[in-house]
This record gives structure tokens, sequence and C-alpha cells, in this order.
């Protein structure tokens, strides 16, 4: 279950947060950064598996993960779920329902998670204030596009041993972004997650690391990964060698 919990005015916020630097407050002035403070007023704690909201609930709120990490997923009238996302640290959850004003997917916590509450009011009121705030979202609603478009382009171009090199390699540049080491991570999801997300079977994605791991581009042991030579997966991924 949720267990939603108001911040006190010792509670880190973004002006102080270790996550600035990928979250909201990338890139604006300090000056500005201090009015963030208002932005959030609470956050929710989520067990491994639990729900921050299904699909078509009322938007009122977007969210940042602060530790932890969520997958997002859609379901289709037969029945049929597609994961659309994996969302780690710093990263915001449901813009993707701003136009409609409901949320177009459901959002699962991968492990014990906790997230920033941004209420859409409280946008609006500190944004009348602070028009770098809503450069901000545009941002922030640019990149989800951008996410969206490199995985239809993925689904549809990519050969499946590229889909999981080009997966593989994104996961690093998130993590590097974090602070965390580019080469060794541990995937939060699973083997059948991921292969969902790719549009792969399990068989097939499972056969895929295996041959990544016989051709010594990453060592894997359950769900740690090491990658041994990331040249050649960007080259295997169509990507120049640096």
């Amino acid at each position: 279950m949720q267990k939603r919990v108001p911040l006190s005015p010792e509670s880190p916020n973004c002006s102080t947060c270790m996550l600035g630097h990928v979250c909201i407050p990338v890139g604006m002035a300090a000056a500005d950064v201090q009015q963030l403070d208002k932005l959030v007023q609470e956050r929710i704690r989520l067990p491994k598996s639990a729900p921050l909201y299904t699909q078509q609930d009322k938007l009122d709120s977007i969210y940042s993960v602060r530790y932890g990490s969520v997958k997002t997923q859609i379901e289709d009238a037969a029945g049929h779920m597609q994961i659309t996302g994996f969302h780690l640290p710093g990263e915001m959850i449901g813009l993707d329902g701003m136009l409609h004003g409901q949320h177009v997917s459901t959002a699962l916590a991968m492990e014990d998670t906790e997230v920033c509450v941004i209420r859409l009011s409280q946008i609006d009121h500190i944004a009348a204030q602070l028009p770098s705030l809503q450069h901000q979202m545009r941002r922030l609603m640019s990149r989800e596009l951008e996410r969206s478009y490199q995985m239809l382009a993925s689904l549809g171009s990519l050969q499946s041993e590229q889909r999981l090199a080009g997966f593989l390699l994104n996961l690093s540049q998130r993590y590097a972004a974090l602070g965390y080491s580019s080469t060794e991570f541990v995937l939060r999801m699973t083997r059948e997650e991921i292969g969902n997300f790719l549009g792969l079977t399990l068989e097939t994605t499972s056969r895929l690391f295996s041959r990544l791991a016989r051709e010594n581009l990453i060592a894997i042991r359950q769900r740690e990964v090491k990658l041994l030579d990331i040249p050649a997966l960007k080259q295997l991924l169509g990507q120049e060698r640096c």
C-alpha cells in the first residue's frame, strides 16, 4: 500500500536534493531553484509491486522518483499488456497523461520506492511567478516524447540483438548521470519485462543475453550485469567506436 509522507521543514527539498542535476531543477538559475522548494509538499513510499497510479485514473499530479525504480505499462481491451518504460531516480512519471487529464498507463514499483508528488495546481501557481518553470516543464515533456520516439524507432528498425544492446547502453548512460557506475549495475527488471519492453519473447531475450556474454561483450550473473566492451556494443548498435 501507498504511504504518504508530508514534508517537514527539515526534509530535503528541490534546492538541496542530490538529484537536482537530473530532475526538475537541472539548468535553472540558483535563485529560481530556491522558489521550487514549495513545489513538493509530500512524498509517497511504495513497497515492491505496489501501484503508484493505474490506467485511466484522474491525473492531478506528476511524480519524480526519489529512490527505487518504477515501470509503466498499458493494457488494451483484450488484456494485452505492454511495458512502456522503466524509470530511475530523478526521472519523471505521469507526463504522458497531461493531454487528457488522466493517466494513460499504470505505474508499479519494481522495488521499495519513494516518489516526490508534484501537484499540477502547485505547478500552475508557482509558474505564474516563475516563468522558467514553464520552460522546464516543456523540456521534461519533450524528453518524454523523445524517449517514446526512440522506443518506436528501436522496435521498428533494429534487429533483436541491437535492441538489447541499445537497452543496456541506455541504462549505462542513465546510471552514469546519477553518479553510479556506467559499466556495472543491477537490472531491477526481469528478462521477461525487458523482452516485453523490447518486443521480444522471454526465450529470445534470454538467448541474446547468453550470446552477448559468449561474445565477451557483457558478463551477467542473475540480474548483475557488467558491460565489458562498450565500444563493441555501440558498434553493434550502429554507432561509431570512440
